[in-house]
């Protein structure tokens, strides 16, 4: 019975978000709009009271910290645009609708941090060759200032940091942030206590270096999902081993899995069967259990009999 098959369940469920990984069948998280406009407007407030009192005190590390929290709130926007842009409707263009835009905002994300890094390791560095005296104190005040708005911008996110890295990058840099603020005000300290202003460009190296380890994980993940790799927490071999177990199945060849968005997965897969007839619900219970066992909504399954060629896509098969 050669043919062709998609699970009906899958490309217009625009209810059923699903997640990555084997747990991939929770819903996805609540509408997070309020939280990106509450964020973005905290953020954005604190970050012209820290630039403004970052320069007046001479502060670099207030100075670092701000560009961080600019960069951030440009990331909450470009994240909160992609995350209205995956409910729009499939057109006969974008026929998955434009969910994939969630993926390229995580992708920005990652990438601008580390454009921002860049700057701040380039002052601080300037700073070491020229130290210049800091108000410890305004440090101390501005920056624990810090804390408590970064603190609760990152509380608003942290329940869709499981099952979407879109929202997991605004929770990663708010949590970063709040860490980072940390740091300054430890640094006014020292410099109160010691006088050292050379402790102010070393904070300002050491914010540089978590913003990089913070944001390596969402860059890696982010680019992989743009390059359309198979998701984390998905193993490919457990998926195909599930596929070939299934009733009347002999084996499969071009089996594909990528992101749809960055909470939704899909899968392609060619069938192979000896069998003149499938059970009725053949297609049915093994939608079911691609989305229940791996986290896959939509799946799109080619049935074949014996004798087509192993792999129809002859570029792939010969890699």
């Amino acid at each position: 019975m050669p043919g062709h098959a998609h699970d009906e369940h899958g490309h217009h469920d625009d209810h059923g978000h699903h997640g990555h990984g084997p747990a991939g069948h929770s819903h996805a998280p609540r509408d997070f709009g309020k939280a990106f406009a509450i964020g973005i407007a905290l953020n954005l407030g604190f970050v012209v009271i820290e630039a403004g009192y970052g320069i007046l005190s001479n502060s670099m590390a207030l100075v670092a910290d701000a560009g961080h929290n600019l960069s951030d709130v440009l990331g909450l926007a470009a994240a909160w645009v992609a995350s209205v842009l995956v409910k729009r409707r499939p057109s006969a263009r974008f026929t998955y609708g434009l969910r994939g835009s969630s993926i390229l905002a995580a992708l920005f994300n990652a990438v601008f941090l580390l454009i921002a890094t860049g700057a701040i390791i380039l002052e601080a560095v300037q700073r070491f060759l020229s130290p210049a005296p800091v108000a410890g104190t305004t440090v101390m005040v501005v920056a624990g200032i810090g804390i408590a708005i970064n603190g609760f911008t990152a509380w608003l996110f942290a329940s869709g940091g499981r099952s979407d890295i879109n929202i997991r990058g605004a929770y990663l840099h708010m949590m970063a942030d709040a860490v980072v603020s940390l740091g300054v005000v430890l640094s006014g300290l020292v410099i109160l206590a010691t006088g050292l202003d050379w402790i102010d460009p070393l904070v300002s190296l050491v914010i540089a270096l978590l913003i990089i380890w913070s944001t390596w994980g969402l860059l890696r993940d982010s680019l992989g999902m743009a390059l359309s790799a198979v998701p984390p927490g998905i193993d490919p071999a457990a998926v195909r081993a599930a596929l070939e177990n299934r009733p009347g199945v002999d084996t499969l060849h071009d089996l594909h899995i990528w992101s749809m968005s960055t909470t939704e997965t899909a899968l392609t897969a060619h069938l192979v069967t000896r069998h003149e007839a499938l059970a009725d619900d053949f297609l049915r219970e093994t939608a079911r259990e691609l989305r229940e066992k791996f986290g896959i909504a939509h799946a799109t399954l080619q049935i074949e009999r014996p004798g087509i060629a192993d792999c129809t896509l002859p570029a792939e098969c010969e890699a």
